[in-house]
């Protein structure tokens, strides 16, 4: 009897793709988590791959044998408009060579200024900034390729992450240590406006649900995002845990902050509309379809505090 191929393959070992990987060995997958060296901790169930999944070559090795691959790969901002195609190109043939599914994490960019639209599925792609297009580009480019029949491709759509293990967020390690510690927090731009922030927990559970099911694939789907709060009612909910007001500091203009330095933010500028309009994000259609929840803003404001006080104890 032939074993039935069920190897999960994630390109890139950054905060999501790390995630991912454990969600998939809960599942009880095997995986392999691909980035540049191999390196990182140990993860239980987890084939650590070095690869330059730029390369087809690259990519191609990472993949092999792979049912599905989930591409969270990512680069420096300012790298991204030339390397990400090249990044598309390579994982497009190798997941072609080797026939798996592919499972893209995406971002908001291709739909632009929204005025304070809510987002959804069927949002207009009305990008005009430079990664806003490029990002557009990329996924017509994977949509097309499902279309034409010669690749199984699912797109999911994530607002900006919160979570364990989440540093280089505009609610991440530019907050939660400077809330820990009595220093200043950063809140860009109008932070009494609606901001959707997704769980990097429900990020996770997203991409492995739609890896999971064949149907969802040959279309973008937002990743369960809890109800748009404020960025000052988040950062209440900060204040109500550790039991003393914010020294907030808001920063109403592109410049360096935390740990987004002076190459980041110039790279920034471009997108920092998010940041003074509100962001709003719809993902009832993946919850609906396959029953998921979102896990709610006080539960994961408790956990990040949780991690971050660790994260700070140990250093």
């Amino acid at each position: 009897m032939t074993a039935v191929r069920d190897l999960q393959v994630v390109l890139g070992a950054g905060q999501a793709g790390t995630t991912l990987a454990r969600q998939l060995v809960d599942r009880g997958h095997p995986v392999r988590l691909v980035d540049r060296t191999g390196g990182g901790a140990a993860i239980e169930g987890v084939e650590r791959f070095a690869a330059d999944v730029a390369t087809v070559d690259g990519a191609r090795a990472a993949v092999e044998g792979a049912a599905v691959v989930y591409h969270c790969v990512n680069v420096g901002y300012h790298l991204q408009v030339d390397v990400m195609p090249r990044i598309q190109e390579a994982v497009l043939t190798a997941a072609e060579t080797v026939g798996a599914r592919l499972v893209v994490l995406d971002t908001l960019y291709p739909y632009g200024e929204t005025h304070g639209a809510v987002m959804t599925e069927d949002s207009p792609w009305s990008a005009t900034t430079r990664k806003g297009r490029m990002r557009a580009e990329l996924d017509a480019r994977y949509l097309a390729a499902h279309a034409e029949g010669w690749l199984r491709v699912v797109l999911g759509r994530s607002a900006d992450f919160v979570g364990p293990g989440v540093l280089g967020s505009t609610l991440g390690g530019a907050v939660f240590p400077a809330a820990l510690t009595g220093g200043e927090v950063p809140g860009l731009g109008d932070i009494d406006l609606p901001h959707s922030y997704t769980y990097i927990g429900d990020v996770a559970a997203g991409l492995a649900t739609l890896g999971a099911h064949p149907d969802s694939d040959g279309r973008v789907w937002h990743l369960p995002t809890a109800p748009a709060l404020t960025t000052r009612q988040i950062f209440t909910m900060i204040e109500e845990r550790i039991g003393r007001p914010l020294d907030i500091s808001v920063v109403d203009a592109p410049r360096p902050v935390g740990p987004f330095d002076a190459v980041f933010m110039a790279e920034y500028a471009e997108m920092f509309y998010q940041h003074t309009e509100p962001q709003i994000v719809d993902s009832s259609a993946i919850e609906k379809a396959y029953g998921l929840t979102p896990n709610p803003l006080p539960a994961t404001v408790e956990v990040t505090l949780a991690w971050y006080e660790q994260l700070l104890a140990a250093h």
